[in-house]
């Protein structure tokens, strides 16, 4: 009996810590819209800018540290062709969900790209075999979308038929590319850990966001202290350590129980402003809060490991 229930225990115990990983992740995600926010008034950069400096400054962060350390850069075409990936479908999910929010509202972006992520990384999970979406499954994402479409509402009436078609395609291209970097992300490959990874596959999103920031309000800002440390705080917690701690909890977690967890994102950035805005949930805005909350510790409570 020892020698069976020690493995189930270890198992059971790297599940938790990576559950931990995620919860943590979701909750500096949630942050990173205020923080961003704020930047974009006091540097007046586009939101993609800001998209693009986070990408760059969080992902440039951790290659100093590799560097600092004596990391040597990755080697081999898999650790590469990883890397080039990340770097492609940050810039992707960055750039498409800002697309989506220019030509309709932050609203139905938000309600798209982050809702439609989890119920794809779950179909992918169902179609490949990886696992079973039960009645559980189903009604904890049944309760996360209810509850984000009443914390975040519906757009306001107003826009053409065409520009909410193509505002909503690309928040669905949004969050086709955060399930695509989680499912990824659950495969590793050799000689290239989390911190390589994210460093310098979002390095790579950067400059690739960088062309396209440029052709809205530029890149140049000035470099005062409190743009600066906003610049830092974005790029610290709810990038690197964000996505490292997403990438590890991986490793223990299945992807779609990790998709789930990520709604933590939106949840805390209401709470937080709040807090620290005075912005009013009310009572139908307070329930969605509730639902999303009860989602995410459905989603936590049940079976986690990775296949």
């Amino acid at each position: 009996m020892h020698t069976s229930s020690a493995p189930l225990a270890a198992v059971r115990h790297r599940s938790g810590a990576g559950l931990w990983f995620l919860i943590v992740s979701g909750t500096l995600w949630g942050t990173g819209g205020l923080t961003g926010s704020l930047l974009g008034q006091h540097t007046g950069l586009s939101p993609v800018a800001v998209a693009g400096y986070r990408l760059a400054v969080g992902g440039t962060l951790i290659v100093a540290f590799l560097a600092l350390t004596g990391r040597r850069p990755p080697r081999g075409r898999a650790a590469w062709t990883r890397i080039a990936v990340f770097g492609v479908l940050a810039a992707l999910y960055q750039v498409c969900y800002f697309g989506a929010v220019s030509l309709t509202s932050v609203s139905l972006a938000t309600l798209i790209t982050i809702g439609a992520a989890p119920l794809l990384v779950l179909g992918a999970e169902a179609v490949t075999g990886r696992r079973r979406v039960d009645r559980r499954t189903a009604g904890t994402c049944a309760l996360a979308v209810a509850g984000l479409v009443l914390l975040v509402g519906l757009p306001a009436g107003g826009f053409g038929a065409l520009a909410v078609l193509s505002s909503a395609l690309l928040a669905l291209v949004s969050a086709a590319g955060f399930a695509a970097i989680t499912l990824v992300g659950a495969r590793p490959v050799p000689d290239l850990d989390e911190l390589a990874g994210t460093g310098y596959g979002f390095t790579l999103g950067g400059l690739l966001v960088a062309p396209l920031a440029a052709g809205t309000v530029g890149l140049g800002f000035q470099p005062g202290p409190a743009a600066l440390g906003l610049l830092i705080a974005l790029g610290t917690g709810p990038t690197a350590v964000a996505y490292l701690l997403y990438f590890r909890g991986l490793r223990t977690v299945r992807p779609g129980t990790a998709a789930l967890l990520a709604l933590l994102e939106p949840l805390v950035g209401a709470v937080l402003a709040a807090l620290l805005l005075g912005d009013r949930l009310g009572p139908v805005g307070l329930l969605g809060a509730a639902l999303l909350g009860t989602a995410v510790v459905l989603a936590a409570r049940s079976p986690v490991a990775a296949a």
